[in-house]
């Protein structure tokens, strides 16, 4: 891998937009667990529609478990924290042109449908379409050198990025969207203690954002590193989950209530019923990392019942907030440079998806740069 200082470095659009080649590599998903790095065909585009060039991309753990589960038929192409240059543009296309540095959502919902009008987009059957694709059936396809946006994602999904902004920052924009979405959701007031589960990349952006709103963030995580990354990100605490310190300390925070609400940001044995048994009576926890339904979770009903807490899901991205997160990583507010760790090129994808499986001590944020 090169060196991380070279995340400074940006390449020059003329160099990117040169002629679009008829073939490209793709890191597509074969089934089994297996991606293989393949030459394809590069995108055609449609009237309303954009060819982008990736330049990074973001590893996803939800990405990682359709993989590691075979949750979906192969062959797809995936990859959704996507972060390139405008390579062509279909007819009718006003909004941008071939050269502009741009992110694009790979989901955007109608708007208009029984899920549309409560907010639930997420359950909008025209955002589980997915309107990004490398090839094959539309999976996000970030993780390819070229991806086809389709015209209702070109409308509504698509954000320029600002100069001076490297393409990694902005392939967080996706990611961050989600994490806002869920802090929206459970809504705490100032002064509340939040427990956030997990300080991983996800788990660090939802300290940073809580920390903002001038929430009190205990944190657990069982690397080391992490545990003192999330007290730079805003933890007032963070406590190594399988110590007694973790329970005594959130109690001794809270004149022994327990926590205002939890956040589950990471996916292990045991977790969802820790944060559970970590919160007061009438908290809200937010399941967030729990996407396969291989997971199980066996929870005391009465801790929810009697108890009166809250069990409640988030997922995807939301476009009410699109514009908000967007604002918040190109502003550099926030100090997401102390999460990008390691790059990858795509013939290395498959040692990219092992370390962000497998994360070492110091390993955070995956993102591989197709044309590097």
């Amino acid at each position: 891998m090169p060196p991380l200082h070279l995340y400074g470095v940006f390449k020059t659009v003329s160099n990117a937009i040169q002629d679009v080649p008829a073939v490209m590599r793709a890191a597509v998903y074969r089934g089994e667990n297996r991606v293989v790095v393949e030459t394809i065909p590069t995108p055609e585009i449609a009237p309303g529609e954009i060819l982008i060039r990736v330049e990074a991309c973001g590893v996803c753990h939800t990405d990682l478990k359709k993989v590691e589960y075979n949750l979906l038929p192969p062959p797809r192409v995936y990859g959704h924290e996507t972060a390139g240059i405008v390579a062509k543009v279909g007819a009718a296309v006003t909004r941008f042109k071939r050269g502009d540095r741009v992110i694009v959502f790979h989901h955007i919902p109608c708007g208009d449908c029984f899920y549309c009008i409560r907010k639930l987009y997420a359950q909008c059957p025209v955002y589980k379409k997915v309107g990004v694709t490398a090839g094959f059936e539309p999976a996000g396809g970030g993780f390819s050198q070229y991806v086809r946006v389709m015209d209702w994602i070109v409308e509504r999904g698509v954000e320029r990025i600002p100069d001076g902004v490297s393409f990694a920052v902005a392939s967080f924009v996706e990611p961050l969207n989600t994490v806002l979405k869920a802090v929206e959701q459970l809504a705490p007031a100032k002064g509340d203690v939040v427990l956030v589960a997990g300080q991983g990349p996800i788990g660090l952006l939802f300290t940073m954002l809580l920390h903002a709103r001038g929430v009190r963030v205990i944190s657990t995580d069982t690397i080391p590193h992490r545990r003192s990354l999330a007290l730079k990100c805003g933890a007032d605490n963070c406590f190594d989950p399988r110590t007694e310190e973790a329970i005594n300390g959130l109690k001794s925070l809270t004149n022994g209530r327990g926590a205002d609400a939890a956040i589950v940001a990471a996916s292990a044995k045991g977790i969802v019923e820790s944060a559970v048994l970590s919160t007061r009576p009438g908290a809200k926890i937010v399941l967030f990392a729990q996407t396969s339904d291989k997971e199980r979770i066996e929870l005391s009903g009465a801790s929810i019942c009697v108890g009166e807490r809250i069990l409640m899901g988030c997922y995807s991205a939301s476009i009410d907030v699109q514009k908000q997160s967007v604002d918040l990583v190109f502003g550099g507010t926030l100090p997401l440079d102390l999460l990008l760790t390691d790059r990858y090129r795509l013939d290395d994808i498959n040692a990219a998806f092992d370390l962000a499986s497998h994360p070492t001590e110091r390993s955070l944020k995956v993102v591989v740069e197709p044309h590097a």
